[in-house]
């Protein structure tokens, strides 16, 4: 046997595998697959959107359907409040009336829209005179000239004052008839006296409130009637 060592043996390396060719077709594929996929975000990007568009058109479609019928309705308010207002302008009257040459007789005034059909006039119930019906539109002081004068006498002969009356009164609004009440002063004076006594004059007659009826005139006239 041979006494020399023996070469030591290196180990012999594996042989290095070669990194394997993709398929062209896999990579076809995966390219075609990346495409769709893109494809598909891009279209649900796309869908939202024209949701987001869509329903936002909707709304403002809503609110301008909203605005539209809020305005007709306003406008169909301001109409009505209108007509309304030019109904009741239309429908007012106020008695007037206007005394005699001689201060006789108060004759009551109207219009051409509002002609007079009736008018009731009572007076306080401690006068004792109860109510009138009007002929001739007038307020005529053969009513009430003895009962005022007694009412009123102890006192200077030449006096002023107010006798307050309650008018019931119905007139034309054109075809319509109308009904409206009040109490009214009837403004007064009395002159002469001896040897021929005592005359009374009517002067004027003005509203002294809306409404009414006989217990709240007899309390008007017990807080003007004249002190002897």
């Amino acid at each position: 046997m041979s006494d020399e060592p023996e070469a030591p043996v290196e180990p012999v390396a594996a042989p290095a595998h070669e990194p394997k060719k993709s398929d062209p077709a896999l990579q076809v594929a995966a390219t075609e697959a990346v495409a769709k996929a893109e494809a598909a975000a891009t279209r649900r990007r796309w869908i939202n959107l024209g949701e987001f568009v869509a329903v936002a058109g909707l709304i403002i479609a809503l609110l301008g359907l909203y605005l539209n019928w809020s305005d007709r309705r306003e406008e169909t308010a301001e109409k009505q409040v209108a007509a309304a207002k030019a109904e009741r302008e239309s429908a007012r009257f106020e008695l007037r009336a206007v005394p005699s040459a001689k201060g006789t007789a108060l004759t009551l005034q109207h219009d051409e829209r509002h002609p007079i059909r009736d008018a009731t006039v009572s007076f306080p119930t401690a006068l004792g005179v109860g109510s009138k019906d009007t002929v001739a539109d007038q307020i005529d002081r053969g009513w009430f000239e003895r009962a005022l004068l007694k009412a009123t006498d102890g006192g200077p002969d030449a006096r002023s004052g107010r006798l307050p009356v309650l008018i019931v009164l119905t007139y034309w609004d054109g075809d319509t008839p109308r009904t409206t009440r009040g109490i009214y002063d009837i403004g007064w004076r009395t002159e002469g006296g001896f040897p021929f006594g005592r005359t009374l004059k009517l002067e004027s007659l003005r509203l002294h409130e809306l409404g009414g009826d006989q217990r709240r005139l007899d309390a008007v006239w017990a807080a003007e009637r004249p002190k002897g």
